[in-house]
């Protein structure tokens, strides 16, 4: 079973590989793409602030 640490690091991860696509996205005015990705956004903000994560310095998109 995983520690706690490697959870927060693991999401963080993909958090923040995420948020890297939705830059991109936008950029490209891939709207439908963009939505798709803001569903995980959403879904991995909310489980980093359950763990008690400051997104303070990695949240990029801020919605």
């Amino acid at each position: 079973m995983p520690s706690n640490g490697e959870v927060i690091k693991e999401v963080v991860d993909q958090f923040q590989k995420v948020q890297g696509h939705m830059k991109n996205a936008k950029k490209e005015n891939a709207s439908e793409t963009y939505e798709g990705l803001k569903s995980d956004y959403l879904s991995l903000k909310a489980i980093l602030t359950s763990l008690g994560v400051n997104l303070t310095e990695i949240d990029k998109i801020k919605e």
